[in-house]
């Protein structure tokens, strides 16, 4: 039987973002299976009617947000202080993003009679909007599921810990949300333990036809490999992979499509035209460059972050080339040398792809429902 879903997220296409990706493939693979479904998110006119005639659903705006955090710019020290209270304003507030909270509860207001709601974080204040609208009288839809990236309160990857009373706020979404789904099962204990029964593993789902790959040989004139992804100071830092590929005499391309520029300037001028860093692309043509290399390169998250499943090894995965997983704490030099020589026996297998399948993701929403 067909439902009522309603999606809730500050991302959506054209954002090329994680939680963009998993609110849009949700929403199109809804919407191909019959269901009626309707976004509430920040609306591009231009580009969201277009999908809105593709795919027969319903956008809705949420409103362009008014706070905004203060511009770097003037001399050193100006930049620095404004630097320091936007920080000191997010972590007392969760500004600017907190404005999420008001315009998602006031637009829920006018929606209701739905068979699934869900709502999906980064930012959290999209569930604390929610939780907000929500009431015995209101209860806008049958089921509500918070979809998390990433865990708040239990964040591992931020320099900064939250303060204790966002604890009443997520505690407060958590209590009133019918169930609680992330994308990776690592995350669980992360999250307050009288929320476990909650607690739903979906993971982030793709779409696995279509996807256009390199078919031929690869013929790179020098070892190719690539990186695609967020780094991380702490949590995902790999420094110790270029300083260890910089006293290597021989020659390769490592690419890094990030835009966490900032831990990679000083390798640029080490390792000159061997490391080339570009921009995100869309996902589509991602692939296709991804699947032109000799391997792929996964640098697994600092053990304190109890991941090491990002979505992007399924991208990985689908594009068929070897991966060198590699642990920064417990760096294996040998295995970067053999995948310089071509031996790729200790790559990293991913198993039980089809659960990633993007009809498999819908479907274990579906259930939550039924």
């Amino acid at each position: 039987m067909h439902k009522k879903i309603l999606i809730v997220t500050y991302y959506f296409h054209p954002q090329n973002t994680p939680r963009a990706f998993r609110a849009t493939e949700l929403a199109n693979e809804f919407a191909k299976q019959g269901h009626q479904v309707t976004i509430i998110t920040t609306k591009n006119n231009e580009e969201h009617s277009k999908l809105e005639k593709e795919f027969g659903y319903t956008i809705k705006d949420v409103g362009k947000l008014s706070f905004r955090n203060f511009t770097i710019s003037g001399n050193r020290i100006v930049s620095l202080l404004k630097r320091i209270l936007n920080r000191i304003l997010q972590l007392l507030f969760e500004y600017p993003q907190i404005e999420l909270m008001f315009k998602i509860r006031k637009v829920l207001k006018n929606e209701n009679a739905y068979d699934l709601l869900i709502s999906i974080a980064v930012p959290h204040p999209i569930h604390w909007g929610v939780a907000w609208a929500r009431t015995k009288n209101h209860i806008i839809a049958k089921t509500w599921v918070a979809d998390c990236g990433d865990p708040y309160m239990g964040c591992k990857t931020d320099s900064f810990k939250k303060f204790f009373h966002f604890i009443l706020f997520e505690k407060w979404f958590c209590r009133k949300a019918d169930f609680i789904s992330i994308p990776n099962r690592d995350h669980l204990s992360q999250y307050y333990k009288e929320f476990e029964p909650k607690i739903r593993f979906i993971p982030q789902g793709f779409r696995f036809e279509n996807s256009k790959i390199y078919k031929g040989q690869i013929k790179n004139a020098v070892p190719t490999f690539c990186f695609a992804g967020v780094l991380l100071k702490v949590a995902r830092n790999p420094s110790v992979l270029l300083n260890y590929l910089n006293g290597l005499n021989i020659d390769f391309k490592f690419i890094l499509y990030t835009e966490s520029r900032e831990l990679l300037d000083i390798y640029v001028n080490k390792l000159g035209t061997k490391i080339e860093i570009r921009p995100y692309i869309i996902r589509d043509e991602l692939l296709y460059n991804l699947s032109k290399m000799d391997f792929l390169v996964n640098i697994e998250f600092h053990k304190s972050v109890q991941s090491n499943s990002p979505s992007k090894l399924i991208d990985y995965a689908i594009v068929k080339r070897p991966i060198l997983s590699l642990n920064m704490e417990d760096f294996d030099n040998k295995k970067v040398d053999e995948f310089l020589v071509g031996d790729y026996s200790r790559q990293l297998i991913i198993n039980e792809i089809d659960r990633f399948k993007i009809e498999n993701v819908t479907n274990e929403f579906i259930k939550l429902v039924n």
